[in-house]
This record gives structure tokens, sequence and C-alpha cells, in this order.
């Protein structure tokens, strides 16, 4: 990318917006949002000037449910990893923020380091994922070759992670794939078998009543059969659509990263040992993690997604997401 004919990216290639772009996470610094060499671009509004909810513009913007205080900065901004700019600068008298860093309340807080242009917004405040997001007049592209569109070749996510808690990048997907499967459940009950996909969306399925009408979401995609019913398929990290060819009668995206450890995932208990130890002998160590406490789903990515489907406006998940804005996964 460049901006008044200077370079401000590396080379970059463009990517689906992540899902986790929509959740905040704990009280630390988190890593960046983008993985280094790509770029998004997020379609909706992003910053200040914040305005209060009105429902007639609301709904006009494609949101359906109550969602607080609605911005109204520029929609378009284009999203990259912070160590991936160049040739820009902070701009000091805009650098507040929350705590530990700056989360651009103040409006865009970079400029050009040649000519002082303002071109973005740098966040890495603590809870937020770091990125630098340009805005859309500030940057035009060079061309560069874009990553295949039909490669569904995607490495897994534990659920895990090192420290012993469940992945935030599972929490965050997992909200996503939640609001979607209840708009299309109609409803009534979801049952999910025993297992990691029962684990992770199972106890927050409680929320839907105890009607008669009972589903089952499977899994389906690239190297599985096709789904009868609810199909849970990948979501294309770089097109960000689903997979096309489920067969299903409703289709429920994941973030793919997720999707793959769900459907190929290995156990490190049945890992192949090399060296000493006899050929055909499984270790057991090191011992597979398990988090101290229940799953819970990304409430803030639950409540965006779900406040932009239209069927949120049925009473009984209208109810739902009353309940979760207010008291979360309980």
């Amino acid at each position: 990318m460049r901006g008044l004919r200077r370079r401000t990216t590396v080379q970059v290639s463009r990517v689906a917006l992540p899902v986790h772009a929509h959740n905040s996470y704990g009280h630390a610094l988190l890593p960046p949002l983008m993985r280094a060499g790509t770029y998004a671009v997020d379609p909706e509004p992003f910053g200040p000037p914040w305005r209060s909810w009105n429902e007639a513009e609301a709904e006009a913007r494609k949101l359906f449910a109550p969602v607080g205080l609605l911005s109204y900065g520029p929609a378009g901004t284009i999203v990259v990893a912070p160590g991936d700019t160049r040739g820009i600068v902070l701009i000091p008298e805009r650098c507040d923020g929350y705590c530990y860093g700056v989360d651009g309340r103040d409006g865009p807080n970079l400029a050009c380091a040649r000519c002082g242009l303002e071109v973005g917004t740098r966040i890495d405040d603590c809870s937020r994922w770091q990125e630098v997001r340009f805005l859309p007049g500030s940057v035009r592209f060079e061309p560069s070759e874009e990553p295949p569109a039909d490669d569904w070749t995607v490495e897994g996510i534990p659920p895990v992670d090192p420290s012993g808690v469940w992945s935030p990048y599972w929490e965050a997907a997992v909200g996503d794939a939640l609001a979607r499967l209840l708009a299309v459940s109609g409803g009534g009950t979801i049952a999910v078998k025993d297992g990691l996909v029962a684990d992770v969306f199972g106890p927050a399925l409680a929320l839907l009543s105890s009607g008669p009408r009972c589903r089952e979401p499977v899994l389906a995609g690239p190297g599985l059969p096709d789904a009868g019913d609810i199909a849970l398929v990948p979501r294309h990290p770089v097109t960000g659509r689903p997979w096309p060819r489920s067969g299903a009668t409703d289709v429920v995206p994941l973030a793919a990263e997720v999707w793959t450890w769900l459907a190929f995932g290995h156990d490190p208990v049945t890992a192949t040992v090399s060296g000493v130890m006899p050929a055909g002998v499984l270790r057991d160590d090191p011992l597979p993690k398990h988090p101290g406490g229940p799953f819970l789903p990304a409430r803030d990515v639950f409540l965006h997604t779900l406040a932009r489907l239209p069927a949120v406006r049925r009473p009984w998940l209208r109810t739902i997401y009353d309940r979760v804005r207010t008291d979360g996964f309980v």
C-alpha cells in the first residue's frame, strides 16, 4: 500500500477480517489482530464520532437489535498488523487510551512521517488486539499476488492455550457460529453428540427452549461427507465465504482454523514416538491440556453477529439476545 506516493506497508495480501476483531479479551497486552503480510477491509463504520442507539438509523445499517453506541466513523478501514507499517508516526496529542496503550478514542492518531497527513489509527491498549487501521482514502493499493481462493488448506488452532485456558480464538469463533446456529434453529432444541463440539457448543445451547423440534449440527467440509440438516462448515480464510458444497438444509460457517481442529485435530497422547522407545509404541507425554472451567463463547462476538441477523427480531431470539447482553453466558 502507498499513501501520497510513499509506501505505508510491506507487501500484504488480502484476507477475510478475523472474527475475533469484534472481541476484547482479558486485561493484558494481546498479539496483533492480523497475521504478518495480510490485510483486511472492515465494511462497517469504525471509531468516533459515536451516537446513541437509534432504531430507525440502526436498521438502515442492517442492525436489528440494540447495540448501545453506534460508530459514525469511516466505513471501509484497512486493517494491518502494526509491524507491517512503514513511514508513519503517532500524533502525540491523540495518544489517549484506557490503560496500557492507545485505543483511538480521539480519532486518527497516525500521520505520514513526511507530510503530516492523518492516515489512520493505531490500537494497542489492554484487552484489544493490536492493529493499525488506515483511513480508506489515505492509501492506495499496488497489485500483488493474492492467495488462491480455492485453497482450503488451513492449520488448526488448539482449543486450549499453553497457559491452560480456553483459546480466545475459539471463544470468538464459537460465539459467531453460535449466533448463526441459534438463528437457524427455529427456537427448538439442538442436540450435540459427546466430544469437543459438545464441549464448546452444548452449554450455550441450553438457552434454547425445550421445544419439540430437535436438530443436530454436523461437521461438513473438505475431506468430510456432506451433511443433511445443519452443517458446521469452514469459512474460507481469504474470501470469508462458507464451504459451498455441504448439501445441508442450513449452513453455519465457523472460522477455518477452529473447524479444522474440530474435524481433524490431533491428540498428543496418541502421537507416534521415535528414538529409544520400541516401534509401534504410543507416547503418553505430554498429556493433553484441559482447561480449568467450562467453555464460554465470546459474548461481544455473539452479540455483534446476532444483532446483524434479521432472525433476532423473533421474540424468542430477542429474549436470548437481551439475556446474554445483560447477564452474559451464565
